[in-house]
């Protein structure tokens, strides 16, 4: 017999888990910057400083870990000298390709 299983009992999916080096990161981030979406570049950008540690991230960018929350939380729009200083303290770059 089929044990049934309920949604509520399923763990919770969290992406920053299965991000375990930069390349991880990288290859997270270019997916989530070709949807073209800023907000979810940001959450994106949360989701890999949780992975690091928001503390680490917050230090290597020189924000304040509170700052980062706020400016990294789902439906923010943050700056992009803030993205580029969180990029750099997770050690990744943002690149622009050619669209074909």
């Amino acid at each position: 017999m089929n044990k049934k299983i309920k949604i509520a009992d399923l763990p919770v999916f969290d992406a920053a888990e299965h991000l375990k080096d930069e390349a991880d990161i990288a290859e997270y981030l270019t997916v989530v910057l070709e949807e073209n979406d800023p907000a979810a570049l940001a959450e994106a950008l949360g989701t890999v400083a949780r992975a690091r540690g928001m503390a680490v991230v917050a230090e290597a960018s020189g924000i304040t870990r509170e700052a980062l929350y706020k400016a990294l939380r789902p439906g923010s729009q943050p700056r992009f000298e803030t993205i580029q200083r969180v990029c750099s303290a997770l050690g990744v770059r943002l690149a622009a390709v050619a669209v074909v």
